[in-house]
């Protein structure tokens, strides 16, 4: 009788990895929705972490919904690549346009990506050993810090990491979690003067034709340059030329709207799945954590240096804080500096010149993982 019982009733086999992911997974419910600290990735998250963590409800397990899901769409690669069409056709690309010296951010907050690259591979298996990380997994890692879930899944899949499904989680966690982490470090590297700082506005308007054959011309130059990238950003700019032309209005609104919320759902249900807690709580699954924090950190900090010597260099033109905006997190970290500026300066409207830093950070991110892509499989 007790084992019958035992076998129905999930809360006799709780155990304390269950426990505490279900505590997480609650912890990004309420920060979804209680605190709106971007919802529509925290809800679904931590709805599928609670799923996966119910004892003998099998949904993460072999045969399970959120395992087919997993197979289906992480594994085979296809949810990001959607996604990207979703993002391309979102993104506005003008501000870039109007601004093209941004590119310069977006390179420069992708530092953290290859220094914590460097990093995790000495502590795993370029020197010390002491960490159970290969050079696979090492480059994976790095790439969190692009704060681009799309990218990180398919760079971590391709290459076949072992910590695939924490790379996942950390990834999105952090793009979630722009508003949390990175105020502190912009407070920290910039003035009250220099958050306050004023940047004029662009005259004139980028033409159609131009914003049709930018992502034309972008697909081309950074496949040819550099053709892993080509499946990520050829449905990015594919996203985005629905937008541009014109004439295809009801696919663009399909891939804005219907794809991009279903796909954003499935894929947020599947990251909670992830979150086993026999599988996820491990000393290093933590440790991926901690080193993703660090590669968001130097993303952030290398684009802000950057933004310094840019606005030394324009005679304060420059609002150093749009620098943290390298990073792809669009548009929770343009609405960062966005705040901070507002705050330093009520007057101060930074949101298109941190937009034209955010989206060049997305394409550069995207470069990032298909230079990882195309270089370790040449020291393998």
């Amino acid at each position: 009788m007790d084992m019958a019982t035992g076998e129905f009733l999930g809360f006799l086999n709780l155990s304390w990895q269950a426990v505490a992911m279900l505590v997480i997974s609650g912890v990004l419910m309420w920060l979804g929705i209680a605190k709106k600290v971007e919802p529509v990735l925290l809800v679904p998250i931590g709805f599928g972490c609670m799923l996966a963590n119910i004892p003998l409800g099998g949904a993460a397990e072999a045969g399970g919904f959120l395992a087919v899901l997993r197979e289906a769409g992480i594994h085979t690669e296809i949810f990001p690549l959607l996604i990207f069409i979703g993002i391309g056709a979102m993104i506005d690309f003008e501000p870039f346009l109007q601004r093209p010296y941004t590119i310069l951010l977006g390179a420069a907050a992708q530092f953290g990506i290859f220094a914590t690259f460097l990093l995790a591979y000495l502590l795993g298996d370029g020197w010390l050993h002491v960490l159970d990380f290969s050079l696979q997994d090492a480059a994976s890692i790095g790439i969190i810090g692009s704060a681009d879930g799309p990218t990180s899944i398919y760079v971590a899949t391709t290459l076949q990491s072992k910590y695939t499904a924490a790379i996942v989680v950390a990834a999105y966690s952090y793009m979630a979690m722009v508003p949390i982490i990175q105020p502190p470090i912009i407070k920290a590297m910039c003035s009250k003067e220099e958050r306050a700082l004023k940047m004029p506005s662009v005259a004139g308007t980028i033409s159609q034709r131009t914003k049709i054959l930018f992502p034309i011309i972008t697909v081309l130059v950074v496949g040819l340059i550099c053709p892993k990238a080509t499946p990520l950003i050829g449905c990015l700019m594919f996203g985005n030329l629905l937008r541009a032309c014109g004439v295809v209005e009801r696919l663009s609104l399909t891939a804005q709207n219907e794809l991009a919320n279903i796909v954003t759902i499935l894929l947020g249900l599947t990251v909670g799945g992830m979150m086993a807690g026999t599988e996820f709580l491990r000393p290093e699954t933590i440790l991926v954590f901690m080193l993703g924090i660090v590669a968001f950190s130097l993303d952030t900090v290398a684009g802000v240096l950057l933004g310094k010597l840019m606005s030394v260099l324009s005679g304060r033109k420059i609002n150093p804080m749009i620098g943290a905006c390298g990073i792809s997190a669009f548009p929770m970290s343009s609405r960062v500096v966005q705040k901070l500026g507002l705050e330093a300066n009520p007057y101060n409207h930074l949101l298109m010149h941190a937009a034209g830093a955010n989206v060049a950070g997305q394409i550069a991110s995207v470069v990032a993982g298909g230079v990882m892509l195309m270089l370790v499989p040449m020291f393998i």
